[in-house]
């Protein structure tokens, strides 16, 4: 089945090639995407992630690159209501903190999305999961939620209390994040584990300067 043609992009395309800018109004830049993709480990346990949200999350990855166009991703959706009020004890947060024993109880989040492969791992199975991940976070951050990509778990576990028959490569956990969250631009070679002060999560990040080669 062809998707139909998106008549304000082609549009928007076209008056691009003729030299005619277009600006979008209320449309966050990818830059601002970017700053406010930031891994919450503290949730609004109030705000109930709907699964129509998970959904439109979800969506965008039959618009996302492939290798070799093979989408051997799928997708497990967990709200609160289906599983996701339990799932964190199979997940492991903040392991540059342990002795917070994250997340504090009462900000767990309670939806998920569980991605999974119809094939074996491989390192362009691990890139398509990069590319995916990313682009879901992204999209969590544009309908007003955060989110955070978890690898730390036991799969087997999680197969088992899924009923999965595929294998779990990693979890997006989904919610209204409620942490402060700010980087810091470091010189490379500096300490680049995160850490906590006066109720501010830091993140190290390497300055432009010092990644270009």
């Amino acid at each position: 089945m062809i998707m139909a043609d998106n008549y304000l992009e082609k549009r928007e395309e076209a008056l691009r090639s003729a030299g005619r800018l277009v600006v979008r109004r209320n449309t966050p830049s990818l830059d601002t995407l970017l700053l406010k993709n930031r891994s919450h480990r503290a949730y609004d346990v109030s705000y109930k992630v709907a699964m129509r949200q998970l959904e439109t999350i979800v969506s965008v990855n039959n618009k996302i690159p492939s290798g070799k166009n093979g989408q051997v991703l799928r997708f497990k959706l967990l709200d609160a209501s289906t599983g996701g009020a339990d799932f964190c004890r199979y997940l492991r947060f903040g392991g540059y903190l342990p002795e917070l024993h994250l997340p504090i109880p009462g900000t767990e989040p309670q939806a998920f999305i569980v991605v999974c492969s119809t094939c074996p791992e491989t390192p362009t199975v691990d890139i398509d999961l990069g590319i995916s991940l990313q682009s879901m976070a992204l999209k969590a951050v544009e309908i007003g939620l955060n989110a955070i990509i978890i690898r730390a778990f036991n799969r087997e576990e999680v197969k088992v209390a899924l009923g999965l028959e595929l294998e779990p490569l990693a979890v997006l956990a989904v919610g209204k994040g409620t942490e402060k969250i700010e980087l810091v631009e470091v010189p490379a070679g500096s300490d680049l584990r995160y850490y906590r002060r006066d109720g501010i999560h830091f993140v190290p990040k390497i300055s432009i300067s010092d990644l270009l080669l």
